[in-house]
């Protein structure tokens, strides 16, 4: 927990000591899910889909209590975050508003056989920026920087960063 507070004083310039940071706005989800996380493994799934669901009420973030998240793990600004079951994320990984680690789709994964990964896997020291979007059992290595609004259907290898195309003005617009 000790760890979890240094973290957002860290990564979050607008937190000025440990008592703020306990009032981060996405702290029960990332406390809430590590119980949760513990009570899926140990096939309490009712009971940690019910923490899990008291999470994204409190803060909007949609964490699935099967997805594995590493340590110093920091959401800033999490409303719209949505994180799937299969999901792994390593160490050192930041993620802002909007993000999905998501599947693909039902239509898609049905095709997969039972117990197959179908959520990113993500390396350690990662960000991925405002409404960043990676879908499927792709893999994110390590140091990789997703800006905003990317999709990603694609593995990425460790290091390299992902930009969106930017917005284009258009003087006929009608």
């Amino acid at each position: 927990m000790r760890e979890d507070l240094e973290t957002i004083m860290a990564r979050d310039p607008s937190i000025h000591s440990a008592v703020e940071a306990l009032f981060h706005s996405t702290l029960p989800a990332v406390w809430l899910h590590r119980a949760a996380h513990r009570l899926h493994r140990a096939h309490h799934r009712v009971i940690a889909r019910a923490l899990t669901n008291l999470a994204r009420v409190l803060t909007g973030v949609e964490l699935h209590p099967g997805a594995t998240v590493g340590r110093r793990f920091f959401i800033d600004h999490g409303t719209g975050v949505v994180i799937g079951e299969t999901a792994v994320i390593g160490d050192d990984v930041t993620i802002y508003q909007q993000v999905t680690l998501g599947a693909v789709g039902w239509w898609r994964d049905v095709e997969r056989p039972p117990g197959a990964r179908r959520h990113p896997r993500v390396g350690d020291r990662c960000v991925f920026g405002a409404g960043a979007q990676v879908l499927g059992p792709v893999t994110i290595g390590d140091d990789v920087l997703i800006c905003a609004t990317s999709l990603v259907v694609t593995d990425v290898a460790p290091g390299d960063k992902v930009v969106a195309a930017p917005a284009v003005r258009q003087e006929d617009v009608r």
